[in-house]
């Protein structure tokens, strides 16, 4: 579903600016999740009073890194895109390190270096020597910052400050998400609207394509990783989002005629050998 997003994404670029597509995104979801748990807004559940929590979680698994990814996607393939944020167990690895005390085991960090070998032959486009002068567009840098905006999220999530019944019911801790990340996800598209005078050009097929990041990328896919998270922990669930190329290329392959080069290849085989390496005990 995710690498459903990036190539969905890509096919809005031209339709949607990215800040509107977010928000439009998440205020939709907040919708269908909301029959599913009303009990949330409701005074005493709980929500008002960890609002801050539920902001932060927001900000950083929702209103930023699906913002970034959005903007990537306008100067950068879904392949590359998805390609890039297989840095995610590095930035995971790190983060929980730096600032959740987390343990890394030898492993893990030698299946991060092989999925970080694995985004290098992407970046460099096959050619190790153009690393030296390697040149970042945009949609390359907005992806790293969203891999670490994701990072925050994913470790977040493992402290469970939020009430207990909030955390015992999936919809009421994904609606509280999506309420708080849909007001950051405004302000930024309130901003998008002031200072860069984009376009909108709605048709059915851009609704089609809404409809289906709603329930599939935002709803259904954040449940499962909010599961993932739960079971496998932050670091090891990080190296299965780096399957998301491999479906992004076929994908790809099949909608957008954008077929993978060679290093493209050799890139997923590192990636699959970094979760391989990063699950063996």
């Amino acid at each position: 579903m995710w690498a459903g997003n990036a190539i969905v994404g890509r096919m809005l670029a031209d339709h949607v600016p990215p800040m509107t597509l977010n928000f439009v995104r998440w205020a939709l979801a907040s919708l269908v999740l909301l029959p599913l748990a009303p009990w949330l807004l409701r005074r005493g559940s709980g929500f008002a009073g960890h609002w801050k929590r539920f902001m932060l979680l927001g900000l950083v698994g929702v209103g930023l890194y699906n913002s970034l990814q959005y903007l990537a996607l306008k100067t950068s393939s879904p392949l590359n895109v998805t390609l890039v944020a297989a840095s995610s167990p590095l930035f995971m690895m790190l983060v929980g390190a730096l600032f959740f005390q987390a343990h890394v085991r030898r492993m893990q960090v030698i299946g991060a270096l092989l999925s970080l070998a694995g985004v290098a032959l992407v970046l460099s486009r096959g050619h190790w020597a153009q690393l030296r002068a390697l040149q970042l567009v945009p949609g390359d840098v907005f992806m790293l910052l969203a891999a670490l905006s994701w990072a925050f999220y994913s470790w977040m999530l493992t402290q469970r400050r939020e009430p207990e019944a909030i955390r015992q019911d999936w919809a009421a801790m994904l609606l509280a998400q999506t309420l708080t990340g849909s007001i950051w996800a405004g302000l930024f598209t309130v901003a998008e609207w002031g200072f860069f005078n984009p376009t909108l050009h709605m048709t059915w097929g851009v609704a089609l394509g809404v409809l289906f990041i709603v329930l599939g990328p935002a709803v259904l896919a954040y449940r499962a990783w909010g599961l993932g998270v739960q079971q496998a922990g932050p670091t090891l669930a990080a190296f299965f989002t780096n399957l998301t190329p491999l479906f992004t290329a076929l994908l790809s392959t099949l909608i957008l005629r954008e077929w993978p080069q060679w290093y493209h290849v050799l890139a997923f085989v590192l990636i699959v050998g970094g979760i391989w390496f990063s699950a063996k005990r």
